[in-house]
Formats: C-alpha cells, structure tokens, sequence
C-alpha cells in the first residue's frame, strides 16, 4: 500500500481541542495585565468589570433587550443545571437527546430530579431526534449543537411560536458561531471556554421574560442548593444580571472573556464569527468530498456544526476491523497527529463512534483547518499500513 508524502505546510496554530479551545489569534498573556487581581469582586471596577462580559455579550449576539444576561458558576455545565433545577417540574419535559451532553441531561431530568412527566427523544450520534414529536405543551431541553456528535439544529421551525412550555437550550458551542433563533427560546445557557477560547470554569445564563416569570410563579418541589437560587424574598436577584455573582469569580477569567468578547466585535462581531466558522467546515466539507477515507459523523449536510467537525472513517480497511480495533486505530491517527505537533486534542469523543473530533470555533484560524487536512491523509496512510501490517 502507498504511503502519503508528508505535507509541507502546518498549521500555525496545532491547538483543535473541543473544549478548553485555541485562544484567539494573537494572543499573549499581556492581555491580561488589566485584571484586578488581589481585589475583591465585589468591588466597584472589578464588578464593572464582570458586568462588562455581560454587556459586551449581549451586544455581539444580538439578545433581545428584554432578556436577562449573567454570569453563574460551575461552566456550561452549571448554568443548564440552574437552569433545569429551578424550571422544570411545572409542565411535563421533553428531552432531546442526540450525543453526550444532551443525554446527560436526559439522565439529570429523569433519575435525579425524577420528573414522571419527561419523556426522552432520542437519536443516535449522526442524527437529530423525531422532532415532529416534540409537544408545544411541555417544556423542551435540547442542545442545539452536539459538541461530541458534531450534529446542529439547521432551524427552529419544529418549536411552535405559541408554545404554552419554556425551551431549555445549551448553546455552549454554538453562542458566538451560530444564528440563535432568540425568539424560540427561553433559556440559553454557554460557557466562555467555547468559541471565544476563555478560560474555564464560569458559565452564562440568558433568560427570557417568560423563564422569568416561571421563577416568580412556581417553586420546586426540591431543595436548591445556595450557587443554583436566583431568588431572594420571592423576587428575582437582579445583581446576578449586573456582575454580582452567586459565588467568587476569577478576575483572570474575566480579563480573558473580555479580552475575547473585544477581539470579536474588533473583526466584525457575530456576522465575522460565523464566517470564519463556516469557512473551516467549507475546507472540511471540500476535502471529505474528495476522500477515500473520510466522512462526516452528522448525516444530513445541513446539519453538520461548523464548530464541531466530527469525522467517521468509512474505508473498508477500517469498517472491516471490530468495534475495539476501530477504537484503537483511530486514536492512533490522533496520537501520530499530536507526536507532530500539528493537531492536538483531535481523537472523537469516547462514547461516539470511533473518528476524529476537529474544533473550528471562531478562534481558530480557517487556513490552519486547511492546513491540517493533508496531514489527515498522511496519518491514515500511516496507521492502515501499520494496521495492515504493511
């Protein structure tokens, strides 16, 4: 069998990790020499300072003027827990669940908060739910990109405009690379270390009037922990929204998220972020067309996450080999791609099928997705050898 010559160009920038992901071009750490560090958050600048991710956040994604924006702890993660803890129960839930993330918080729904009314949609990676089952009377949690599926929603025509139910969405990585429809959602939650490339560790939590109301109307059968209360008194804590955080933020973090929220709005805002998102799965897209060996995780193109880009291998050395040797030979082509130094952090998700996982949020530059395609080929050609025992 022939081998692949290796390339000649690399990428600049070898980091396409799904999470903590590539910082953006040009960065240095004397970005971050503003950050009030040693003070307290509580404090007049370093809280404007929090309020200023807010603000500037709010503005690149064009979030409706009546909806409430802050920060909260614990990532992603924290801000849909808050979210599902205080909300739901009052209706009965429709969860779908199509990788991961999304079926983690199907388990969270159904064997922690034990909700009798919540009904799972499932799909396997690759694909979306029966979305046509979704009922506008329940509320809904969905994840409009699979991060580890690499699967989005194309549109929201599925959620009814007169909905009775809250929709629930983790956008964690697709805010900032993707056209959200505002007015089909309630809550909206994403972490800074997605398509901005911030640090880790701090999650944002957007809600609409109607999430709101939800607080002040209906009260938990359960418990909420003290960093998941968004109310006082029975009225809603309007510091959070304003830089007053539940808990002690970092500062550092906070100089990051602004340092890219400003870089964003410096190239063109949220029209520039998708572009050069959508740029990197054109290269993708071009060079799957053309492969012998390549395919994309996501079925239906219109569906494929432009931040997200999961790849199948489909040649027939490959789909010959049992689930393990699959396993086995795909983390082998990730692993020669980082011994290079050309991409790090590229293996597929353990629980997805075996493949290879390449970040393309706004941060990374779409010459360096280019880059890195003939290094694919290079590491395919390396391991079916090897494999074969070539």
């Amino acid at each position: 069998m022939a081998t692949a010559s290796t390339p000649g160009i690399r990428p600049l920038n070898p980091n396409f990790s799904s999470g903590p992901c590539a910082k953006r071009p040009g960065f240095t750490l004397d970005a971050l020499n503003g950050a009030f560090l040693g003070r307290s958050h509580r404090a007049a600048a370093p809280k404007a300072r929090l309020n200023e991710v807010i603000t500037r956040s709010r503005a690149i994604l064009g979030l409706p003027a009546d909806w409430r924006l802050g920060i909260v702890p614990a990532s992603d993660t924290g801000a849909v827990e808050l979210a599902l803890w205080n909300l739901l129960g009052a209706r009965p839930v429709d969860i779908l669940a199509h990788e991961s993330f999304s079926e983690g918080w199907a388990n969270d729904i159904v064997k922690q908060l034990k909700l009798a009314g919540a009904r799972v949609l499932t799909a396997p990676y690759g694909r979306l739910p029966d979305l046509a089952a979704v009922n506008p009377a329940h509320d809904v949690v969905l994840a409009w990109n699979g991060t580890t599926s690499g699967v989005r929603y194309e549109n929201a025509d599925f959620i009814a405009a007169d909905r009775e139910g809250l929709v629930i969405c983790d956008a964690t990585s697709a805010a900032f690379a993707m056209n959200l429809p505002w007015e089909k959602l309630d809550v909206v939650t994403w972490s800074w270390q997605k398509v901005l490339g911030g640090e880790a560790a701090h999650g944002m939590l957007a809600l609409s009037p109607r999430a709101v109301e939800r607080l002040l109307t209906y009260k938990p059968a359960w418990p909420l922990p003290k960093i998941f209360r968004l109310l006082s008194g029975g009225k809603l804590i309007e510091g959070v929204f304003k830089g007053e955080t539940i808990n002690t933020p970092s500062m550092l973090c906070a100089e990051d998220a602004v340092d890219g929220l400003r870089w964003a709005e410096g190239i063109g805002g949220l029209p520039a972020l998708i572009a050069r998102c959508e740029a990197s799965l054109a290269a993708v897209a071009g060079w799957v067309a053309a492969s012998e060996w390549a395919g994309f995780l996501a079925e239906v193109p219109a569906q494929r996450s432009c931040t997200s880009i999961c790849l199948t291998i489909t040649a027939p050395w490959f789909t010959a080999l049992d689930a393990a040797k699959q396993a086995e030979a795909a983390k082998k082509i990730a692993a020669l791609l980082e011994n290079q130094g050309v991409a790090f952090d590229i293996a597929g998700y353990r629980d997805a099928p075996p493949g290879l996982r390449i970040w393309a949020g706004a941060t990374v530059e779409p010459a360096d997705v280019s880059a890195l395609l003939p290094w694919l080929d290079w590491a395919h050609a390396q391991v079916r050898n090897e494999m074969a025992g070539v």
